[in-house]
C-alpha cells in the first residue's frame, strides 16, 4: 500500500512534531546523561547515551559520504520507482556498501575498518587461540562467565559460538586479519538494503518496496553496520526473513531450506536474535493472506533449520546453557552498574539515533492513519493492512521486549540493528512529496553523529 497525494498541513505538521520529539529524546539523553556524570552518578557509557567519546573530526569518507548523501537524497526516490527491478536492487546493495563504507572512512581505514574488530574486547583476538574448532565449541560455555584464567573476551562470551566461528572460518579460508573481516561484515550487513525490499514485495507491495530502498540506503545504523559484526547478524537475519517470504509466496522448497538455516544460524550468532521471530511471524501471517501455507517448503524449512540445531548440539554447544551463562556474565560486568531506570527509556533514544526520525513518524502514520478502530479490538486484522504496517509494527514488538528485558542497557545503537533496519519497510506511509526532505534529514542525522563521536563499534 502506497500513500499518495500531498500531506495536509495538519499531518505535515504532526509530522515534524513526531521527528523533532524523536530527536529531542535524543537529545535528552545526552542532557541527562551528562547531568549524572556531573552529580556522581554515571550510566556507565561514554558520551551516554552512545558508546563513544566526544571528538569534532573529518576523515578521508567525509567527501564520499557527502557525495552519496547528495546524490541517493536527490535522486533516490526517481530511480527507485522507475528502474528495473532486477537493476534497482543492484544498485541499491552498491549505494548502501558505499555509504556503510564511507561512514567508516570518516575515522580513517585503520580506525573506521581494519582495527576496529582487532582490539581486546573484539572477535579477533581469540581467533589465533582456536586451533581445535571441535574442541572449542565442546568447552565453549566453560569458558563463558568472567574471572577465571580462560574466560573469553568480552564480545566472544557474549554471544554464540556461531560469532567466533565465522571469523575463524575467515580466517581459515586466508581472509585473515581486521581488514577482511571489516569487509565481511560490510559486505554482508548492506544486504539489508536488498532483504528488506525483497521482502515487502514478496508479501505483495512492490511500490512500497521500492519506496523503503533510498531509506535503507541511506540509513544512520550504517555508522554501526560498518566494521561492526552486529552488522552481519542484521545482514544475516533480514536475508532468513527475505528468503522467508520468498519460499511461501512463490513455493519454492530452496528458499524454504535456505531461509530455515540461516535463521536458525542467527540463533548461534547472537542470543538476541530470539526476537527475531515477532517479524518471523509477521511474514508468516501476511504470506497467508495469498493462499495455503506451502507444507512441503515449510518441512524444509524446519529440517534445514533443525540440521543446523543438531549440528551445533552433537559438536557440544547446548544453546540454553549458553544463554544462561551469558546472564550471569552480563551482570558480572558494568551492566551490573548501569540504572536501568536510564537506560530502559535512553535505549529508545539509541533506536532513534540508529533509525532517524523517520522511524518515528512511520510509527505515528500507522497508528494514526492507517490503523482502523477494529484493530484495536482485532490485532490480527492489522495484518490485513499489508506488511509496510505490520513489518514496523514487529520491529517495534521486538525491540520494547529487548529494551524492557533489562538486558540490552546501552549499546543497543548496534545489538538492535537485525530489528531497526524493519522500521524502514513503512517508508511508503510517508507522502511521497515529503519523501525528500525526510530522506535529507536521515543523512545528516548519520554525517552529525558520526562527526561529532569517534564511535566504539
Amino acid at each position: 500500500m502506497t500513500i499518495h497525494g500531498p500531506a495536509g498541513v495538519e499531518d505535515a505538521r504532526a509530522d515534524l512534531v513526531t521527528g523533532g520529539g524523536a530527536l529531542g529524546l535524543t537529545v535528552l539523553a545526552s542532557v541527562v546523561g551528562a547531568a549524572l556524570y556531573l552529580a556522581g552518578r554515571p550510566v556507565h557509557a561514554s558520551a551516554a547515551p552512545f558508546t563513544a567519546i566526544w571528538l569534532p573530526h573529518i576523515g578521508p569518507g567525509t567527501p564520499l559520504a557527502l557525495a552519496v548523501a547528495v546524490l541517493v537524497g536527490w535522486h533516490g526516490q526517481r530511480l527507485a520507482g522507475t528502474m528495473g527491478w532486477r537493476r534497482l536492487m543492484l544498485a541499491g546493495y552498491g549505494a548502501a556498501v558505499a555509504w556503510i563504507v564511507s561512514l567508516a572512512l570518516v575515522d580513517g581505514w585503520q580506525r573506521g575498518l581494519a582495527g576496529r574488530l582487532t582490539t581486546g574486547h573484539e572477535y579477533l583476538s581469540e581467533v589465533d587461540g582456536v586451533t581445535d574448532v571441535p574442541a572449542m565449541l565442546r568447552g565453549f560455555a566453560g569458558r563463558i562467565l568472567d574471572f577465571q584464567p580462560d574466560s573469553w573476551t568480552t564480545h566472544v562470551a557474549g554471544h554464540p559460538p556461531g560469532a567466533l566461528l565465522v571469523f575463524v572460518g575467515l580466517d581459515r579460508i586466508g581472509l585473515g586479519g581486521g581488514a577482511w573481516a571489516a569487509l565481511a561484515c560490510v559486505a554482508v550487513g548492506a544486504l539489508v538494503a536488498v532483504a528488506v525490499p525483497v521482502t515487502i514485495r514478496a508479501l505483495g507491495d512492490e511500490d512500497a518496496a521500492r519506496a523503503a530502498v533510498p531509506f535503507l540506503v541511506l540509513f544512520p545504523g550504517a555508522i554501526w553496520i560498518g566494521a561492526s559484526a552486529d552488522g552481519l547478524f542484521a545482514g544475516v537475519a533480514a536475508t532468513g526473513l527475505a528468503l522467508l517470504a520468498v519460499a511461501l509466496t512463490r513455493r519454492w522448497i530452496w528458499a524454504g531450506a535456505a531461509s530455515g538455516a540461516l535463521l536458525v544460524l542467527g540463533l548461534y550468532l547472537s542470543y538476541g536474535l530470539t526476537l527475531i521471530a515477532v517479524p518471523m511471524l509477521a511474514v508468516v501471517l501476511l504470506a497467508r493472506r495469498s493462499g495455503p501455507l506451502p507444507w512441503r517448503t515449510l518441512g524444509a524449512m524446519t529440517g534445514a533449520g533443525v540440521t543446523v540445531l543438531a549440528a551445533f548440539t552433537l559438536s557440544g554447544f547446548w544453546w540454553l546453557d549458553g544463554y544462561r551463562l551469558v546472564v550471569e556474565r552480563y551482570y558480572q560486568g558494568i551492566a551490573s552498574d548501569r540504572p536501568y531506570g536510564y537506560w530502559v527509556w535512553a535505549d529508545l533514544a539509541l533506536v532513534v539515533a540508529c533509525a532517524g526520525p523517520v522511524a518515528a513518524v512511520v510509527l505515528r502514520r500507522a497508528v494514526s492513519r492507517v490503523f482502523p478502530s477494529t484493530v484495536w479490538r482485532h490485532p490480527s486484522s492489522m495484518l490485513g493492512l499489508g506488511p509496510v504496517v505490520s513489518l514496523p509494527a514487529a520491529a517495534l514488538v521486538a525491540v520494547l521486549a529487548a529494551d524492557l528485558s533489562g538486558l540490552s542497557k546501552a549499546e543497543v545503537e548496534r545489538i538492535w540493528l537485525p530489528f531497526a533496519v524493519w522500521l524502514m519497510a513503512g517508508a511508503a506511509l510517508l507522502p511521497p512529496a515529503t519523501r525528500r526532505g525526510w530522506l535529507i534529514v536521515q543523512a545528516t542525522l548519520a554525517l552529525v553523529v558520526n562527526h561529532l563521536l569517534l564511535t566504539t563499534w
